[in-house]
C-alpha cells in the first residue's frame, strides 16, 4: 500500500498546506484587510470633525461696533451714537444697572409706553421712529419712580448694549 501514496500525501506536503502558497495568493490578505480598516476609520473620522465643524455654525457677519456716550440726568438716560456702524434697535437689548443692581423693569427697545418708564423715549427708541440708530443721533428714555432701585443724584448708571448675545457696548455715568 506504500507504494500508492503520492508526494501530495506524504507529512512534509501536509505541513504546507497551512503556509502561505508559494505563489503569493494568501500573503497579501492581511495587510489589504489592514489598509481598508485603516481608511475606513480615517473616513469615518472626518465626518464626524467635518459635522462638529459644521454644528458649531459660523455668524453670518461680524457684529457691528459703534461708540456711544451715556449721560443722565435725574431720572433720564441719554445715550448718543458717536461713531461706528449703524445699529437697528429692534435687534438690540439694553441692561440697566444702578450702583451694581439691575432696575427692576429694562426697556424692551424700541417701544413708547413700558412698565417702569415714563411716557415714551426719543429718537430711535421709541417705536414710532426709524430703527436705525446712526452715528450723531440721540436717544433718551425716562425711568418710572416704580422701578427700583431707584435713580438718585450720586448714583452711578451702567447700560449696557447687546445685540443677541454679543456685547456691543458698556457706558457708565453718574446721576446728576
Amino acid at each position: 500500500m506504500d507504494e500508492h501514496r503520492s508526494d501530495e500525501d506524504s507529512p512534509d506536503s501536509r505541513a504546507s498546506d497551512t503556509s502561505p502558497r508559494a505563489d503569493g495568493r494568501d500573503r497579501a490578505v492581511t495587510p489589504t484587510v489592514g489598509v481598508v480598516l485603516l481608511v475606513a476609520v480615517t473616513i469615518a473620522l472626518a465626518a464626524t470633525v467635518g459635522a462638529a465643524a459644521l454644528a458649531t455654525g459660523t455668524p453670518a457677519s461680524p457684529p457691528p461696533t459703534a461708540v456711544v456716550d451715556l449721560s443722565v440726568r435725574e431720572t433720564t438716560l441719554t445715550l448718543t451714537h458717536r461713531a461706528g456702524s449703524p445699529l437697528d434697535v429692534r435687534d438690540l437689548r439694553i441692561v440697566v444697572r444702578v450702583d451694581g443692581d439691575r432696575l427692576r423693569y429694562q426697556p424692551p427697545v424700541p417701544f413708547f409706553a413700558a412698565r417702569g418708564f415714563h411716557g415714551g423715549p426719543t429718537g430711535p427708541f421709541n417705536s414710532a421712529s426709524d430703527p436705525t440708530w446712526s452715528a450723531g443721533e440721540t436717544a433718551s428714555l425716562s425711568v418710572a419712580g416704580t422701578n427700583r432701585p431707584r435713580l438718585r443724584v450720586g448714583s452711578v448708571v451702567r447700560v449696557t448694549l447687546y445685540e443677541g448675545e454679543f456685547r456691543l457696548v458698556v457706558v457708565r455715568a453718574v446721576v446728576r
